[in-house]
C-alpha cells in the first residue's frame, strides 16, 4: 500500500511538473511585456500584408496568363484578309496582356517595322509593371521580419540582463530564463513572417516569368507574322 501511495505521489509530481513546464504561444507573448506585445503584433501585421499581396496577385496573374489558344490564328487570318479593325476589335474584346501587346503592334501596321517594335516593347514594360505591383513589398516583409524579430529579443535580453544586474546578480535562475526564452519567441515569430513572405514572392516572380516569356513569345509571333511575304 505504502509502495502505491508512492507511485501515486511521484506520478503526481511529474504531473506538477510537467504543468507548470507546458506554456502557450499566448503566454509567451504575453509575458514578454509591453515591447514583446508590440513588436509581435507588428510582426502579425505584416504577415497580414503578405498574404493579402500574395493572394491578390496571385490570382491577377491567374486571369492574366489565360488566353485563347486560338487567338493569335485569328489575328492571323484578319491580318492576312486586310481586316485591322477586326483584328483590333478582337484584341480590345479579349482582356489580356497579350491582346493589348498585339493591338498596340496591329494599330501600328503600316508604319516601319522598328517602330511597331518599340511599340511593343513600351506596352510590354507596362503590362510587366502592372504584374509586378506590389510584388517588392513582399520581398521587403521577407528581409524586415526577421530583423524586427530580432530586434524584440535583442531588447527581450537586455531586460533580462537589467534585471540581474539590478539585483546585485542574485538574481533567480528561473525568473532569468523565462525572461529570455520568452523574448526569443519574437525571432520565431519574425522568422515565420519571413519564411512565408520569401515563399509567396519567389513563386510569384516564378508566376510572372512565365506570364512574361508568353508575351514575348507572342510578340515575336505576331512581328514574323508581318515579316511574312504577302
Amino acid at each position: 500500500m505504502n509502495i502505491f501511495q508512492e507511485v501515486t505521489e511521484g506520478a503526481e509530481a511529474t504531473a506538477s511538473i510537467s504543468e507548470e513546464k507546458t506554456l502557450s504561444v499566448i503566454d509567451l507573448i504575453v509575458n514578454g511585456g509591453a515591447g514583446s506585445v508590440i513588436i509581435i503584433v507588428v510582426l502579425f501585421v505584416l504577415l497580414f500584408v503578405a498574404m493579402y499581396i500574395y493572394f491578390e496577385r496571385i490570382f491577377a496573374i491567374k486571369a492574366a496568363s489565360k488566353i485563347d489558344k486560338n487567338f493569335m490564328n485569328q489575328i492571323r487570318d484578319h491580318i492576312s484578309n486586310g481586316k485591322l479593325e477586326a483584328a483590333k476589335l478582337l484584341c480590345a474584346q479579349t482582356d489580356s496582356p497579350v491582346a493589348r501587346l498585339i493591338e498596340k503592334g496591329v494599330a501600328r501596321i503600316g508604319k516601319p517595322l522598328d517602330d511597331i517594335n518599340t511599340s511593343i516593347e513600351n506596352a510590354g514594360t507596362l503590362e510587366v509593371y502592372k504584374l509586378e505591383k506590389n510584388v517588392s513589398v513582399l520581398a521587403t516583409v521577407a528581409g524586415a521580419a526577421p530583423m524586427i524579430g530580432f530586434l524584440g529579443t535583442v531588447i527581450g535580453m537586455i531586460l533580462a540582463f537589467h534585471e540581474m544586474a539590478s539585483s546585485g546578480g542574485q538574481a533567480e535562475m528561473g525568473s532569468l530564463a523565462s525572461g529570455i526564452y520568452t523574448a526569443m519567441t519574437t525571432t520565431v515569430a519574425g522568422l515565420v513572417v519571413g519564411i512565408i513572405a520569401y515563399i509567396g514572392y519567389n513563386h510569384l516572380v516564378n508566376r510572372t516569368d512565365k506570364v512574361v516569356h508568353q508575351m514575348e513569345a507572342n510578340a515575336v509571333e505576331f512581328l514574323d507574322l508581318l515579316n511574312e511575304p504577302i
